[in-house]
């Protein structure tokens, strides 16, 4: 998924200058802190071109060396918990996190523009995998070696890293800060954390609920401000043993590169152009509802969503008019409206970003099936837009739009449709809809993606299974699942043999 973009320099404005807004501020070793200059930058309203919620601090290095050295500080003692400690203080925050889930809900969507609806489903997903983690950790630890020998016994010991720098998106703020959060403080590290410049409010909530909650000073930090100013200073600080990051692959690969100077650890999950695949004996409004919930939830702004349908010919006409149909149907407008189906984009980048997209789409030929701009000049809003006639020499079908834009193009078998969907440097999620169990387990053998989906859109997911993508879409091992513990830990062999 693309990351927040970032102004540069990042736009700024002093305290003094805006006194009637509120100012939020950064918490660093269980303190909370101005930038260290004191200045800010604003956090617009999507929904209301122009409104700024609040300011934000406009961090210095400074701001991120203090929050670096708070977390590295705090290790030693951290590390030495037990974990049923750390499990305590995590359900102190998911029961605090649970507590405060409408007010929460009501902050992701006035900063981020998703529905009310979708940012509570946010709370409850970042819930829902948090007692996962708090769950596996109690179980998680090396394996024990066969006994080669009756003197000597071996095991392998799990260790944490130490400092880790976790770097959030806008799209997901709360969901993927908790995703990366949790297990690394579980597993005996601590963390600093810099919110996406999207939504820093977000990541202060946050930072407030672990303050509630008891956390020790240094132990978990939150530092706002400009990827180029804190984020970079974050990967290349030695002391930070680990760096997780969601967010577009341009950033990650940036990321990968300064990391690899210090051999710093990196779990990188980044763009995706997910393809549903439906063929000719699909339930087509099983199918059509999929696109609509994968390609226009959180208007279209999540790394799985769906972006291409690669529909079977004799069917292509049909499921477009059903779509185009739905997409008539859904409510655009105020995202804190519980009537609303989609709120608008998330700011003015995205939305410059998107109506280019959307004018390359017809120029290199694709046909406009339904959307475009919205008539509604108040936010940064869209309508569900669809496009066929789609190749796969369109731009529109090989790069990361990251917005509610559908790309449908006809196949004539289903060894098209793999060869078509696998034709992409990304490899993140992906779907097909069909009663032929062959041609589901066929293409789940062969498709070239980290998930894969039967008859279920391209964004569902469970904490107990892997999260990651191929080729261009992730790099280290993926969240969730086990190996969203193994990330934050280091491996030990251990050989003891009694003394003589």
């Amino acid at each position: 998924m693309p990351a927040a973009p970032e102004l540069s320099p990042l736009k700024r404005f002093s305290v003094s200058e805006s006194a009637s807004t509120p100012v939020l501020k950064n918490f660093i070793g269980g303190r909370w802190r101005p930038a260290a200059d004191g200045r800010t930058f604003p956090n617009e309203d999507p929904a209301h071109r122009g409104t700024v919620l609040n300011l934000a601090p406009a961090s210095t290095p400074a701001d991120l060396d203090a929050a670096v050295e708070a977390a590295a500080e705090a290790w030693p003692a951290w590390r030495q918990t037990r974990v049923a400690e750390r499990q305590d203080l995590i359900q102190r925050f998911l029961d605090l996190l649970e507590a405060a889930r409408e007010e929460l809900a009501r902050i992701v969507t006035r900063e981020n523009g998703k529905t009310l609806r979708e940012a509570r489903g946010e709370v409850d997903s970042a819930l829902l995998e948090g007692r996962h983690h708090a769950r596996q950790v109690a179980a998680f630890s090396g394996t024990w070696a066969p006994q080669f020998s009756a003197e000597t016994a071996a095991w392998e010991l799990l260790q944490p890293l130490g400092v880790v720098g976790v770097i959030s998106p806008w799209n997901y703020p709360l969901n993927v800060m908790c995703r990366k959060t949790l297990p690394a403080l579980l597993t005996g590290n601590t963390v600093v954390f810099k919110p996406a410049s999207f939504t820093p409010w977000s990541g202060v909530f946050m930072a407030q609920l672990f303050e509630k909650a008891g956390v020790p000073p240094g132990v978990f930090n939150c530092v706002n401000g400009g990827g180029a100013v804190i984020g970079n200073r974050l990967v290349q600080d030695r002391r930070v043993r680990a760096i997780s990051f969601t967010g577009s692959t341009a950033v990650g690969r940036a990321i990968q590169h300064l990391a690899a100077a210090n051999f710093t650890r990196t779990q990188l999950e980044l763009g995706g152009k997910n393809a549903l695949i439906v063929l000719a004996d699909a339930d087509l409004d099983a199918a059509v509802d999929a696109a609509v919930k994968a390609g226009f939830g959180c208007a279209g702004q999540w790394c799985t969503s769906t972006s291409r349908v690669l529909l079977h010919r004799d069917i292509a006409a049909d499921y477009t008019e059903r779509l185009r149909a739905r997409c008539a149907a859904m409510r655009v407008g105020d995202p804190l409206a519980e009537e609303t189906d989609m709120g608008p984009v998330a700011g003015p980048a995205q939305f410059q970003a998107l109506t280019a997209a959307l004018a390359q789409a017809r120029r290199d030929g694709a046909r406009l099936v339904c959307g475009g701009v919205a008539d509604n000049a108040e936010g940064y809003y869209l309508l569900p837009t669809v496009f066929d006639q789609v190749s796969p020499a369109m731009a529109c079908f090989r790069e990361e739009i990251f917005g509610p834009v559908l790309a449908l193009s006809a196949v004539r078998n289903l060894d098209e449709a793999l060869a078509w969907a696998n034709d992409s440097a990304y490899g993140l999620s992906s779907a097909v809809f069909t009663r032929d169990l062959d041609a589901a387990l066929r293409y789940v053998r062969e498709i070239e993606a980290g998930l894969a989906h039967v008859n279920i859109h391209t964004g569902y997911k469970t904490p107990e299974l892997p999260f990651g993508g191929w080729k261009d879409s992730g790099f280290g091992p993926p969240e969730n699942g086990r190996s969203g513990l193994e990330f934050f830990v280091e491996r030990k062999a251990v050989y003891v043999r009694g003394a003589s």
